[in-house]
């Protein structure tokens, strides 16, 4: 029965391989937003790791997880540096991170930090930072680069790199009397870190020494403040966030509310958790359009396969009559026309899923360099198993319909002329 139905197929192999490629597009399209959606939660899920709470000025929960962590977006105030030192001189933290961005260089974000952000920074599951080449930076002017920018770039050890004053396209002044030499590349880590630019915050405020304005005095245009390893430099009046690790997470809801309570300054901590929770919230109303859109797509894809077979299957009334003729019983006729269909759905799924990982091997580097998005190209996941045992299951049952018309079909209406 199945080389029968199979030579049905092959007889019939431009109405088929349409057929197929419909089933397949539609598969493309389901699973390829489904596999969008997780890989996009776990590219932001495994950025954090480790970091207890994250400290800024008053906004939005997810306003300053995206600002701080991912480099989304401006933060709408600082930390003052003295409010940053009295919390991270609380006796129930161990460790802090003092980050302080807004610069950038060739679009890449730069953040100012200490030797400790690459001491205590976790990703993924709890992974530390490790360098692909040299060391952490140790003067003023040297600078660590993420592994895209390095790549990107083509930057290599001891190389001069200029930072310039903002980001964004309003970024157009450099910092070019002040360059800093690379002395660090990280490895790769598939989160934010890998597109930044680290210097210390002493680099940060020695290049900006002379542009409290927003824009180069005339002390700074004339190279009097260039870069100087030697030359003593204030703490920074302020920074942009801070990460907070604690000796115990039984303490995480107390020294939130003391941030909160803060009375110096307005101040604002999160848990990167609960702030990342909130923010699939606001994108779940998004990604239920996209499934409900795909899940439309998949039907119109059987529905066209189905169309294709009743039309087929009129075509193909002598052909059933000569097989009951010949001692097919009508179970039989019924189990042909099911095995094709199952045979097309089966072949339009595998069309899918190839397509499916063709199309993610050539979109992986462009969704990395403009989105910043690893794409994981593993197995497919339990959910898109069930997604893909639905389409069989759907493909079984409308199958079914051109079956029961040709299980109906009489041997007498098969061969009378039409």
């Amino acid at each position: 029965m199945f080389k029968i139905a199979l030579n049905s197929l092959l007889n019939r192999r431009l109405t088929v391989l349409l057929s197929v490629l419909t089933v397949a597009l539609s598969v493309l399209m389901l699973l390829g937003v489904e596999r969008l959606r997780s890989e996009a939660r776990n590219s932001f899920a495994n950025t954090v790791s480790g970091t207890d709470l994250i400290v800024g000025a008053r906004t939005g929960s997810v306003q300053l997880l995206l600002y701080s962590v991912f480099r989304v977006g401006s933060a709408t105030n600082n930390i003052g540096w003295d409010s940053y030192q009295a919390l991270a001189k609380d006796r129930r933290v161990a460790w802090t991170i003092p980050v302080s961005l807004g610069d950038s260089h060739h679009g890449f974000a730069v953040l100012g930090t200490t030797g400790d952000y690459f001491k205590y920074l976790r990703y993924s599951e709890n992974s530390a930072l490790q360098f692909s080449k040299g060391q952490p930076f140790a003067k003023t002017h040297e600078a660590v680069l993420g592994a895209h920018v390095a790549s990107k770039m083509g930057y290599k050890l001891g190389q001069k790199i200029v930072l310039t004053h903002g980001s964004g396209e309003g970024a157009m002044s450099e910092h070019s009397d002040q360059p800093f030499t690379v002395v660090g590349i990280l490895a790769p880590t598939g989160t934010p870190v890998d597109d930044t630019v680290h210097v210390s915050l002493d680099g940060l405020t020695a290049i900006h020494e002379g542009w409290e304005s927003g824009s180069a005095s005339l002390l700074s245009s004339t190279g009097v403040l260039a870069a100087d390893e030697n030359r003593a430099l204030p703490p920074p009046s302020s920074i942009t966030a801070f990460y907070v690790g604690l000796k115990s997470r039984t303490a995480i809801f107390s020294y939130q509310r003391a941030v909160n309570q803060y009375t110096d300054e307005t101040l604002m901590a999160i848990m990167p958790g609960v702030a990342l929770s909130e923010l699939w919230q606001l994108m779940r109303i998004a990604e239920q359009a996209l499934a409900v859109v795909s899940g439309f797509v998949l039907v119109i894809g059987l529905m066209g396969m189905l169309t294709a077979l009743l039309t087929g299957l009129n075509e193909r009334r002598r052909e059933m009559a000569i097989l009951r003729s010949v001692g097919a019983r009508a179970w039989q006729i019924f189990a042909l026309v099911m095995g094709e269909t199952l045979l097309l759905v089966s072949a339009g799924i595998t069309a899918g899923i190839a397509l499916l990982y063709a199309l993610l091997l050539a979109c992986k580097p462009i969704l990395r360099e403009v989105y910043s998005l690893n794409i994981a190209i593993n197995a497919p996941s339990p959910l898109e198993w069930q997604l893909i045992a639905a389409t069989l299951l759907a493909g079984f049952l409308i199958g079914a319909i051109p079956a029961w018309r040709a299980y109906r079909m009489s041997l007498s209406d098969g061969l009378s002329p039409h």
